[in-house]
């Protein structure tokens, strides 16, 4: 059976942000820079769909690999295997 829609479908509660929260995003979290070997934790910045990965991993954490173009690759623990996901750094943040 084919799913319909995008990875962001039944995703309402988890991209919602806290009143507080909404508005412009800060410049400081769009920018940062990470080393590789550098322990980072996947949150997602609901506001910019740009390198945003699946609503899956939400929450994990996660080794920084190497840089690509803007964003980053990012090895994730998903229950017995390793995976990648190029993540743009607005959703991520330092462990």
């Amino acid at each position: 059976m084919k799913r319909i829609g995008t990875y962001r479908r039944k995703t309402r509660a988890k991209f919602t942000k806290h009143f507080k929260k909404k508005g412009k995003i800060s410049l400081t979290n769009y920018f940062q820079n990470f080393a590789p070997g550098e322990r980072v934790m996947l949150s997602v910045e609901p506001a910019i769909h740009k390198g945003m990965y699946d609503p899956k991993f939400m929450g994990k954490a996660g080794i920084i690999k190497e840089k690509k173009g803007k964003c980053y690759e990012v090895k994730v623990q998903d229950q017995n295997k390793e995976k990648c996901l190029i993540v743009h750094p607005v959703h991520l943040k330092r462990l």
